[in-house]
């Protein structure tokens, strides 16, 4: 064997190396197949994302729920997407320049309602579906250990994800019964984003620190190669995000196991 047939075998299994998630001896799916983005939500009605009426809409349907959390300035665990306010509270700064108190006096999305405490949500929810909890990394490990002191106390069934690795890493060293999930997409079709750490992350090439038990990729890029050899070579759960229309959801289909969605219904009943 020549030189340069050696490289290439050192790159490859440095490359599929790179790729190792958590291996277990059967591939273990997430509970249900299908997770309400942000609750079973309309921002133009009364349920808006990550509020009580749009989980009780998720609850009543059946589906599982995806939410995301973030910190307060007085370090409460709030459930909110954007770290600005100003797409869905229409005022600017960032989350976690408000206490709690202070978020609970803004509307979201011209509504009634209101940014939920994840514990209040939690109380709601009370185990009725699966979970899958985002939490929306910025400085610190603090969003990882004030939303693990909540969650350990929650007799419902949940998994944690995030787009940032530090979270993963966090859970894989102080709860790692808790199953985590790799968030990822590519970064630079569709974020314009072309720094070294975006091609690392779009290529799950931290998964051998993270060790995820799934991973959660933009559906729009289910081919992407690091995706499906972590699929087919490791057996590692897949899951699509976001799914807006039936179209899209058979588009996807050959390439996740689950689906994140929102928009529309899918065509499927509760899964156990």
């Amino acid at each position: 064997m020549g030189k340069k047939e050696i490289l290439s075998l050192a790159i490859a299994a440095g490359y599929l190396g790179a790729l190792l998630p958590r291996i277990k001896k059967e591939r273990t799916c997430l509970p249900v197949k299908y997770y309400a983005h942000r609750g079973l939500y309309n921002n133009s009605g009364s349920a808006p994302e990550n509020t009580m009426p749009a989980f009780e809409r998720a609850v009543k349907a059946g589906y599982g729920i995806e939410l995301d959390v973030q910190l307060t300035k007085d370090e409460e665990v709030v459930v909110t997407h954007d770290f600005h306010l100003k797409r869905n509270c229409g005022i600017e700064g960032d989350v976690d320049q408000f206490t709690c108190e202070e978020l609970q006096q803004l509307s979201v999305f011209h509504s009634k309602e209101h940014i939920p405490l994840l514990e209040d949500v939690l109380k709601k929810i009370d185990g009725k579906v699966p979970l899958l909890v985002e939490l929306k990394y910025k400085d610190g490990s603090r969003i990882c250990e004030k939303t693990c002191e909540i969650l350990d106390q929650y007799q419902g069934t949940y998994a944690i994800e995030s787009f940032y690795p530090q979270v993963l890493i966090w859970y894989k060293k102080h709860r790692p019964g808790i199953k985590r999930g790799q968030l990822s997409m590519n970064y630079q079709k569709i974020q314009g984003w072309f720094r070294p750490q975006y091609l690392i992350m779009r290529g799950l090439l931290l998964n051998f620190l993270t060790r995820p038990d799934f991973i959660a990729y933009d559906c729009r890029s289910g081919y992407s190669l690091s995706l499906q050899l972590c699929r087919y070579f490791y057996h590692c759960p897949a899951y699509g995000w976001t799914v807006k229309s039936k179209g899209q959801l058979k588009k996807a289909g050959k390439y996740f196991d689950g689906f994140i969605f929102e928009g529309f219904r899918p065509d499927a009943d509760f899964e156990h």
